[in-house]
């Protein structure tokens, strides 16, 4: 066999094949604006959380429909003309809003496997900050009052459930700051925005929680226009937070200033109310009544 002098001895040089880019990428660690969960899981948390607040307090309330209403047919005039039916729903909101924390907690973390406060962003975010956020839920509260003073309205669902007993609307105060606002934000600014976002970009995410967040109030409010007006411009403005600021901590405080200014006024409304007629010498309305109109 003959070879040339110029390719005797040449050995070919042994090569791996490339490795990509992509290949040498490692997953995203979860955050809120990647989280371990999509759009089918976080709406279906929504919905199961909607059926929590059906299903507990009927469950809750059927020992007291059997003895007080045993052997007769308790109609839906009836049982909304009951002040101790209603305070049985609302009280029974509590461990609703419960078990709904803790099915957010399975679905955000996998049963423990992520943090909580690193999925949902609890911490303070770009240009909000503890002082800010309160600020902004004082600002906005006086917002709504003036709207709902300036537009007026049609007595709504809430309305008659503030009206149907003192304890009702003081359970009512203590659930817009105990659970409410973190259950909310959990599961529209949490859960559902996070979902969206990712699909959809910030402004799709912004519409699509604005809208089902205010959509879901509207039974609530309707047919008060001026109420349904505020609903719409403090989830518009919590998503705008959410958005903006990349955290959920933001939201949760400017919710829970805002409904919280909102529960003092329905706990001290009555010795408002006494000091106004005592001044006076006649009854009068209190101008707080305008704040009773509507709380998350």
């Amino acid at each position: 066999m003959n070879t040339t002098p110029e390719t005797a001895g040449i050995v070919e040089p042994i090569t791996s094949p490339a490795v990509s880019e992509v290949d040498l990428q490692t997953p995203s660690p979860p955050s809120p604006d990647n989280p371990p969960w999509g759009i089918l899981v976080a709406v279906a948390t929504w919905l199961m959380s909607m059926a929590l607040l059906v299903v507990v307090p009927g469950v809750c309330v059927l020992p007291y429909l059997a003895s007080k209403y045993k052997g007769t047919a308790a109609t839906g005039d009836v049982l909304l003309k009951d002040p101790t039916y209603i305070f049985l729903v609302v009280i029974s909101w509590l461990p609703a809003h419960l078990l709904t924390l803790a099915l957010i907690w399975a679905v955000a973390t996998r049963l423990g496997k992520i943090s909580i406060k690193q999925v949902f962003g609890w911490k303070w975010g770009r240009n909000f900050g503890l002082t800010t956020s309160i600020g902004l839920a004082v600002v906005l509260f006086f917002l709504t009052l003036l709207v709902i003073g300036w537009l007026g309205g049609q007595e709504t669902d809430l309305d008659r459930l503030l009206k149907s007993s003192r304890a009702t609307a003081v359970m009512l105060a203590i659930i817009a700051v105990a659970t409410a606002p973190l259950v909310e934000e959990m599961i529209y600014r949490g859960l559902l925005y996070s979902a969206f976002q990712r699909v959809m970009g910030r402004w799709g995410a912004v519409a699509a929680v604005t809208t089902m967040f205010a959509g879901l109030h509207v039974v609530q409010y309707w047919p008060n226009g001026a109420a349904i007006f505020s609903i719409t411009l403090l989830s518009l403005v919590l998503t705008m937070v959410r958005a903006q600021s990349g955290q959920l901590l933001p939201c949760f405080v400017v919710h829970l200033v805002f409904n919280g200014i909102q529960s003092l006024l329905i706990i001290i409304e009555p010795y408002i109310r006494l000091l106004f007629e005592k001044w006076q010498h006649e009854p009068v309305n209190a101008a707080l009544a305008l704040a009773m109109r509507w709380f998350n």
